[in-house]
Formats: C-alpha cells, structure tokens, sequence
C-alpha cells in the first residue's frame, strides 16, 4: 500500500529568513504547514479504494496502513510523508506537480524535519487552547518584535492631516470637516489622543460601528426569497446604534441579542434586541411546509452563531460529523436544540417617553368606561335605526351602513362606537370617551412594531436528522455545546438560550474574545491577525502575530469587555498611525503587508462613499435613527424582483440620510451599494470584499444621486473655491498641478472630478 500526501505551503504568513526557528512549535510551526494535508491511500482492496489520512491529528499520521505510516515519532526513514517530500521521483515527490502546490519551502522542510526527529510531539489546535499572557504590554511591542526579526524597521507616522481624516473615518465613518485640518502647526500627540476620545463620544461612532455588527448579523429591511415583501425591524437596527454609543460591555450585548427576552424583569429594549436572529429570511410563497422553512432559519441561527463568537463552521456538523473541526453531529443538534425552542411574534414598540404601564391602566379603564356608557345609552341608537328610512340607510357612509346592518348582538364595541359617532355631536361624553380610547388604542397597539424572539413555555423535541434532512428524525438530543471547548454549566432543569449566551461570553471560552479582537483589527488594518476571520479551527489560518492576539483578547475581557477601550488601544497605536506609504524593502519582502510596518490603503464602504459625498457637498442630515428612508435609485431597479415594488423617493432631510439608512431589499438592494460590495443580507457577513470595477467610477460620475451631491459641490466652488472643495473630499490642499488640471473643467464637471478621486473614496 502506498501513501500520496498532499501538502499545502499556503500559509497565513511565513517567516522571511530560511533558518528555522531554535525551538519548535507545533501549532506556531507546524500546523500551518499540515494543516491541509491529507493521504489518499491507494490499497490493494477494490473496496478500499482511497481514505483520507490527517497528518495534523496525531493519530491520523501514526496510523499503521498495512505497515507504512505518515509519520513515525523521532524516525524519519520511516516517515512515509517526510520520504516522499524530499523524493526525486517526480511520481513520489509530495506535493505532486499535478495538484499545483509549489514544492515545500528549505525552511518548512527544516521545520518538518527537526519536529519529526524531536518526537513529533502534537498539540490541540491553538485557538482551542485559553489565551496565554506574553511578555508586552502594548501593540507596538509585539508588532516591531517580528519587525526586528525580519530587520524590518515600522514606518513613520502619517502626516496629521491623513491621520485625522483616517480616524475619523475609523471611528465615524465621517470624514474631518476643512476647520478640522486647518491649522495643524501644533499638532501633537496631546491633541491627537484628545481627538480620539471625542470621535469615540460622537453619537456617529455608534453608525459607523453599528454598520459592521448589522453586517454580521444579515440585517435587511425585506424578508427575502422571491416575495422578499418588507419587514418592520429597523428598531433592532437603532439598539444596536445605542447600545454601541453607550458602550455597552460586550458580554452583556451578546447576552441581550441572544437572550434579551430571558432576563429577569425584560424591558422593551432587551426584548428589541432579540431580533438579531429575527434577521433570518421569512418564505411567504403559497403551497409551502412552514416547519421546513422553520427548520431552515433554525439551521441559519446555528451557523450565525457559530461564525459570528465563536468564528467556527458549526453549519458544517449539521449532515455529518465536521470533517476537519473535532465537532460531531450530535453536538450540532444539542446546540441546535438551544434555538429551537422560540416563538416568533411580532412586538408593538413604544414612542420613547411614553407611559406604557400608566397608559395600558388608563386604557383598561376607558374601555370599561365607554362599554357602560354605551350600554346604558344604547336606546339612543335603537331610536335612530326606528326613524331611518332605507333611501337614508343606503346613503350612509360604508363604514356606517356595515355596523348598522350586523344583527344587534353582533355588533361590537368599535361598532357601536362607530354607529354613536354619527348620532351625537362632538362635545357628547360618549364621544369624548370614544375619542380617547381611539388614541389610547392606537399608541399601544397600532404604529411601530419589531421582530423579536420570545422563548415557548414548553420547549420543542430536538433530535438529530440524518443527514440534516428535517423529515429524518433520528436520537433526541438535548441542549449542550461541543465537548472540544470549555465546560457547559447551568443549574437549569431545561437549559436555554440565555445560558448558552453566558456560556459564549464566559473568560474560560478561548474563542470569543479572540474572535472579536480579532474582527475589529480587521477593520483597521484590511485582514486579521488571523486572516480567515470567520474560520478559527483546523481549515483557518494561523494568526499571523499569536502573541498579540492573545493580549488583545485578554486585554478586552480585562477592560470588562469595552469596545470602545479596545478602539482606543488599536488607533492610538504607532502601528495604526503610520503611513501606509510602500518602501522598496517592504515591496521586496512583504509585499502584501502581514508584518504591519506599515497602514493598509482602504476603500471605503459603500455607505461610507455615499457619507463622504453627503459631507463633501454639504447635504448631511446628521439625524440620529428611525425609519428607513429611501434616497433616488435608477429606474427599473424595483422591477427586476418576482413582485414590483413602489420606491418613493424620501424627500427633505430624509433624503440625505447617512447611507447605514437606507431600505434594503435583499432580493434588489439599492445599486449604488450594492456595486461598492455592501452585503445583501442573505447570510451573516464578517468581512466585506473590496471589488475595484469600472461600474464604481460610472456610479460616481453618473447615479442621480452623486450627480446632485456634485451639483451641491458645484456650489461650494462657486462659493468658496476650489482649494476648499477639494479639501472637504480628501482633508488636504491640493497641490498646484492637481489644481490646474481642475481648473480646465467647469465648476460641476470639476465636482464631479473630486467625487471620483480614487482619495475621495480610499482611506489612506
């Protein structure tokens, strides 16, 4: 029997200098070199054909097969892997030239090597491992220690106005005003962190920020597949946007969206913010099973969950044991069995200030008011029904004909009501009373609703289904979470969602907060110091400095889970704050920048381009929250789904609304987003794409909507110059070549220019 071994020397980041390191580590080392690596074992049985063998489990690469191994501990001659990587033979060589691998690099032979003679000793995967303290105290340390061991030096900080335009844009998603970059002669380090604190109190730090949880938790104003018919649920969307702004500890905004409802005394707030898994698409075709589409948005919940704090593939568990991450299928279903147990209403929302309790009293007592009063006058109406004539009951307005024509014990309250109105005058008690029930009526049960997750008094039977087919029951399961992370506890006789929401955010889960710091770097430097962010286990990347993962992760739970202490530490950093400038060292030996010796070139998001231009031109309404609003689209976008739509233009202020607004349908989202890779909402999302096509320049030059902010542009010109104009689009004074070429175009034709500057919607 022979062994082909397939090795992947993809990884995440490799050291530059070919000695390997004095002291080997496994899961620093080693398992990026075998994490893909597998046999196809090619035997002598016709019905043993081909199995998969994993070299980076210790008992997959020991396996005795009819006398070869992969890997013999302290033996390389009779490592099987080990002779077929330095083979001559290119039929033996691994990895083949027919799978396209690039050979194994001299140091990650090296490192095979000294590993494989040292005993080949294994460890579990990293990122099930707690986080470990590391000598360091600061992001800098860990950044130019690997620096300094590549004899790489970090850049200098960004000159102050690409800093100040770079972290308002960070922590806003507002670029700097002109006054704000105007007089930098005393620019210090004093004013800059003093900068810092008040972008972090900005009431717009909550939108930008927000922006990227909605991402993760498929946030979108329709309910998806073909009808895709509209949805209330943007009150979810403006708790999210507070409880950011107030920075709320994360552990407790994880508790509230998983769990909000189950928490003693619930107020509306915490019962809104169960909608995050509301998020998930709702099937309103005829002919359809419900429980099939239950079960789906189940299946959705569980791998959003997954992804999102524990940056897992759970989803990957629901047909089968995961074929990579120590997680079984019986494990996904006791997870599963967590969120399978919930209603799913719909709940009638309160204007803020509003007395819900006192209200609801008063309006308990008005009913019974107006039932007695109605009751004790009710010979008023049998009167009047005596007197009418049939050519005056046909001339009756339909609302009053419909009551007048239910038998009498038929009738109900607001018919009698109804039938009363058009008999007394105004001033009449009984239509004073009537009045106010009215309004009490429709402040508590009519107006804003949102989609909420409420928690059935009796929990549903959870089983496995064999190969995830829901009309396959199998063994009944009951609540629980993978054996391969850290202890579920609970004194619950039926433990719920509430407790598996204190058992993600629990200090002894060694992903959660690893995941998070991790997400957040992300957004600051282009990639996380673990590059597969959504992917910790065995397929992930390893981290590219695990030190400093660990000490961000230990220093966000320490700092009782703060988001904003943990954006304070990231961007008062000499590793945010320095250009982004290329160096030809840099060029030459990392150029796609994974040692962080300098800033990463961003393009902005797609609401973010659409803020820039709203702010550029002068047409921002800075209003904070509400309904969503509907800004000018092409024609014909509403046409293009199964059911066409109405999109009337929101006018005013509401026009101008910062993108994080705007309606989203997910089956036509509005093309000016959608081009410049805003998520659609279908599934959870945890890094944007970041496309660079053509159709983004003709949105900036051609969509109605960028035409009227280069119109408003227009004006400014008009007004105030040109140097302005371009500052308020790139936070600098342009330089006297850029402003003679402007100067050769009108003044729309010029504001138009500045719109679509690759700086006007990049973040150096």
């Amino acid at each position: 029997m022979t062994f082909r071994l397939l090795i992947s020397s993809a990884l995440a980041l490799t050291p530059l200098h070919a000695a390997a390191p004095s002291k080997i580590e496994f899961n620093r080392d080693v398992r990026p070199i075998l994490s893909e690596n597998c046999f196809a074992c090619h035997g002598f049985d016709p019905k043993h054909r081909e199995a998969d063998l994993r070299l980076d489990t210790f008992d997959g690469a020991t396996q005795d097969r009819d006398g070869s191994r992969g890997i013999v501990p302290g033996d390389l001659s009779k490592s099987d892997a080990w002779q077929r990587i330095i083979s001559d033979d290119k039929d033996e060589l691994m990895p083949p030239p027919k799978s396209h691998k690039p050979p194994l690099t001299a140091r990650q032979r090296e490192i095979l090597k000294i590993w494989i003679e040292q005993g080949a000793k294994y460890e579990r995967h990293w990122s099930f491992e707690p986080p470990k303290k590391h000598a360091g105290d600061n992001i800098d340390h860990f950044i130019q220690q690997r620096l300094a061991e590549e004899h790489l030096k970090p850049s200098p900080e960004a000159d102050p106005a690409t800093l100040i335009r770079r972290v308002f844009l960070d922590l806003t998603g507002l670029p700097p005003s002109p006054s704000d970059v105007s007089d930098l002669s005393d620019w210090s380090d004093k004013k800059y962190l003093a900068l810092v604190d008040r972008l972090l109190a900005s009431k717009h730090y909550g939108e930008r920020w927000g922006r990227w949880w909605l991402d993760q938790a498929r946030y979108a104003d329709s309910n998806g597949y073909s009808i895709d018919a509209p949805r209330q649920i943007w009150k979810f969307r403006d708790w999210v946007i507070d409880a950011l702004n107030a920075d709320m500890p994360f552990d407790q905004f994880t508790i509230e969206q998983l769990a909000g409802d189950l928490l003693p005394n619930a107020t509306e707030a915490q019962k809104i913010a169960t909608g995050f898994h509301r998020n998930t698409q709702i099937n309103q075709e005829g002919g359809i099973d419900k429980e099939q589409f239950r079960i789906d948005s189940v299946f959705d919940r569980v791998a959003t969950t997954g992804t999102v704090w524990l940056g897992l593939s759970i989803g990957c568990a629901q047909c089968h044991d995961h074929k990579f991450d120590p997680i079984e299928q019986k494990e996904y279903y006791q997870f599963f069995a967590f969120l399978n147990s919930q209603d799913e209403p719909t709940m009638k929302v309160s204007d803020p200030g509003v007395d819900v309790a006192g209200m609801t009293a008063e309006f308990k007592e008005v009913d019974a008011r107006l039932q007695a009063l109605v009751k004790k006058r009710y010979s008023e109406i049998t009167e009047w029904e005596k007197e009418m004539s049939p050519d005056f009951r046909k001339k009756l307005m339909p609302g009053i004909r419909k009551a007048a024509d239910k038998p009498v014990n038929k009738r109900t309250l607001a018919d009698n009501v109804t039938l009363f109105t058009n008999i007394v005058n105004p001033s009449d008690p009984l239509r004073i009373l009537s009045d106010r029930h009215k309004e009490l009526d429709t402040l508590l049960n009519q107006g804003t609703t949102t989609m909420v997750m409420m928690e059935l008094p009796k929990p549903r039977k959870t089983t496995v289904f064999i190969k995830g087919d829901f009309t396959r029951p199998a063994d009944e399961v009951t609540p629980g979470t993978p054996k391969v992370l850290h202890a579920f506890e609970t004194t619950s006789q039926q433990p719920n969602r509430l407790d598996l929401a204190k058992w993600i955010v629990n200090p002894q889960n060694p992903l959660t907060a690893r995941v998070i710091v991790n997400r957040v770097w992300q957004q600051y430097f282009g990639r996380g110091i673990v590059e597969t962010e959504n992917d910790f286990g065995m397929q992930g990347t390893a981290p590219s400095h695990p030190e400093l993962l660990d000490w961000l992760a230990m220093e966000f739970m320490a700092q009782k889970w703060s988001l904003k202490d943990l954006h304070r530490t990231i961007v008062t950093s000499h590793t945010y704050r320095q250009s982004s400038s290329n160096r030809p060292e840099l060029r030459d030996n990392d150029p796609a920048n994974y040692l962080l010796a300098r800033q990463t070139r961003l393009r902005l998001d797609a609401e973010v381009v659409r803020d820039v231009a709203l702010t550029a031109s002068g047409l921002l309404s800075p209003k904070l929250g509400g309904p969503p609003v509907y800004p000018p689209i092409p024609d014909g976008v509403m046409g293009v789904g199964q059911v066409k739509r109405v999109w009337s233009v929101s006018q005013g202020a509401d026009k101008y609304r910062r993108g994080l607004y705007t309606f989203i349908y997910r089956a036509s989202p509005p093309p000016s987003l959608t081009v410049f890779d805003a998520p659609e909402g279908f599934s959870s999302c945890t890094r944007r794409i970041r496309s660079n096509t053509p159709l983004q320049a003709l949105t900036l030059m051609n969509d109605s909507g960028f035409f009227e902010f280069a119109t408003a542009l227009e004006k400014i010109i008009a007004k105030d110059g040109l140097e302005n104009a371009f500052k308020r689009c790139t936070a600098r004074t342009p330089k006297p070549d850029e402003l003679v070429v402007l100067k050769k175009l009108d003044p729309l034709n010029a504001a138009r220019t500045l719109l679509n500057l690759d700086e006007t919607v990049t973040r150096e």
